[in-house]
């Protein structure tokens, strides 16, 4: 089933990477790349490695340079998407919206006013097919097959999401009183240029931000958890990323109390009927701990797990690529998905090394 599928902000990181992956779907059929201040100039010249592409002149970001797509890609910043999404809804109505930024992730208003500010949009369908809804019980996936408003997670929300899901859901893992903590690469910060992310300043070091709370990511966490934990306290959690010299990355070092199923003997039990059938979640083998260097460039989260026998917790690390099941991966199993195409077309399982 082929189809046609326009991106706007395509000049930015998350554009750039979903025109890598889209360039290579067998069904896909790449048709307006838009920006704004990038308007006029060729897309090569944001993004050379996609040879494929590279000829494509970027145009402006409007309603009439998007419409008739099957599917519209919206990789713009945050508050960006939610007036352009009215304004396509009405000029182009059969198509697909696919929204890379915040504007239709979360589901309280309150929780966007919190932690954005301005008008809230309203949530769509949730791009995180392997999302537990409950134990036992469906995936968001389902929620997916044939959905033409989709958004797509934040990047730390899916490593940290898909590391505490299972072992929240089954009971496992206490939801009051987790920590995560992660090592995020640059990309993950956006294309526009700011003082702090020069080379200069991040090579070599590692820098904590949105310290104490303030992460935008976190509603969206306690959101998608709070879906698995039904009949039990709002989950807690305590956020902190930090910035490490890589360009591409998260590792999410996260840490939980025993809940009331915990299981010391069966401690890999949960995750493994979780994601023992999925694709691009891994479950790794006892004793081998994830890398982001192992998921560079694939759709593929990797997942190890300890107990913490003197502290009480159960810890779970999980390594993704930012840029892909962080981002534009998750967009593109969305998009397979909502069409009725094998979930993993045109997506890549396996990592890039050394």
């Amino acid at each position: 089933m082929a189809f046609t599928v326009a991106v706007a902000g395509a000049s930015g990181y998350a554009g750039g990477e979903t025109l890598r992956l889209l360039a290579s779907h067998p069904e896909a059929r790449v048709g307006a790349v838009t920006a704004n201040a990038s308007a006029g100039q060729a897309l090569g010249r944001h993004h050379p490695h996609i040879v494929s592409l590279a000829d494509r002149t970027l145009v402006p970001t409007t309603p009439a340079n998007l419409a008739g797509h099957d599917v519209i890609v919206l990789a713009l910043p945050h508050g960006k998407s939610g007036r352009l999404a009215r304004e396509l809804a009405a000029a182009s109505p059969e198509s697909a919206l696919v929204d890379l930024g915040a504007d239709h992730r979360l589901e309280d208003p309150a929780d966007w006013a919190d932690y954005y500010g301005g008008e809230h949009h309203g949530a769509w369908a949730y791009g995180m097919p392997e999302l537990l809804r409950g134990w036992p019980g469906p995936k968001q996936r389902e929620e997916l097959r044939g959905a033409k408003r989709i958004a797509v997670p934040g990047c730390n929300v899916t490593a940290v999401t898909l590391a505490l899901a299972p072992g929240l859901a089954a009971g496992a893992l206490s939801p009051q009183d987790l920590v995560a903590v992660l090592a995020n690469g640059v990309s993950g910060a956006g294309k526009s240029l700011k003082h702090h992310l020069l080379a200069s300043e991040i090579l070599g070091a590692a820098s904590p931000y949105a310290v104490g709370g303030g992460h935008r990511h976190i509603p969206e966490i306690i959101q998608n958890l709070a879906h698995g934990v039904a009949g039990q306290p709002r989950p807690t959690i305590s956020f902190t990323p930090t910035l490490v010299s890589m360009s591409r990355g998260i590792l999410a070092t996260v840490s939980a109390r025993p809940g009331p199923n915990f299981d010391p003997d069966h401690l890999r039990r949960p995750w493994r009927e979780a994601y023992g059938d999925e694709r691009f979640v891994r479950l790794l083998e006892e004793g081998r701990w994830p890398s982001t260097a192992h998921a560079l460039g694939a759709n593929t989260a990797l997942i190890q797990l300890a107990f913490d026998r003197r502290a009480g917790r159960i810890v779970v690390v999980a390594a993704i690529d930012n840029l892909v099941k962080g981002t534009a991966g998750a967009a593109v199993q969305a998009i397979n998905l909502a069409l009725g195409l094998p979930e993993e077309t045109g997506l890549e399982l396996n990592g890039v090394a050394p």
